[in-house]
């Protein structure tokens, strides 16, 4: 399928939000060799801050990504079409340490075209993204009602905020998702 770039932010976004609500991003990052490894993103953020558009993506220190992304500060969300949402469902249960994720669900990565971390062929947008900005979660300042059904074990996540640089998919992406 034909790709372009998306030179309006705002009407990338508002596509690919349907897709952030379900089945949810492919978040892709490469580590200092140029591995990549793909997981799944639900939830995140999207807005303006310090003068530029920048997304804000949640990990787990837990995660095989989150050392990846520490490494190379570079990703990016790719935005599923129909029909992968088996992907989507598989590379958020299982680890990149024990199995390559893209060769398992038939992800082809393509050379991002300005970040080091591919996007993914098969997703119908893509958001390339650098780190302007990275911090914990604070528990102590969270909603103590969060904590026990989303931190049983302590795992807090790691807030890491990305400079939208490169945005581009599918010319009218919204007609595949059918969501606006």
């Amino acid at each position: 399928m034909e790709k372009q770039d998306y030179a309006d932010i705002n009407r990338a976004w508002n596509v690919a939000f349907g897709a952030l609500l379900k089945p949810g991003f492919l978040l892709s990052v490469v580590d200092a060799a140029g591995k990549p490894n793909a997981m799944t993103i639900a939830w995140g953020f999207f807005g303006h801050a310090w003068g530029r558009t920048v997304v804000t993506i949640m990990v787990r220190p837990s995660r095989y990504s989150y050392h990846m992304l520490r490494e190379v500060p570079e990703f990016t969300l790719n935005v599923p079409g129909p029909g992968l949402e088996a992907a989507v469902e598989f590379c958020g249960t299982k680890s990149g340490r024990d199995l390559d994720k893209l060769a398992a669900c038939s992800l082809t990565p393509v050379p991002g075209r300005l970040v080091r971390s591919p996007a993914l062929a098969e997703c119908i947008m893509h958001f390339e993204c650098r780190c302007v900005h990275e911090n914990y979660l604070v528990p102590q300042d969270l909603d103590p009602d969060l904590i026990k059904p989303w931190y049983p074990q302590g795992d807090y996540h790691r807030f890491f905020f990305g400079e939208i640089v490169a945005a581009y998919g599918v010319p009218h992406p919204e007609a595949l998702l059918g969501r606006l």
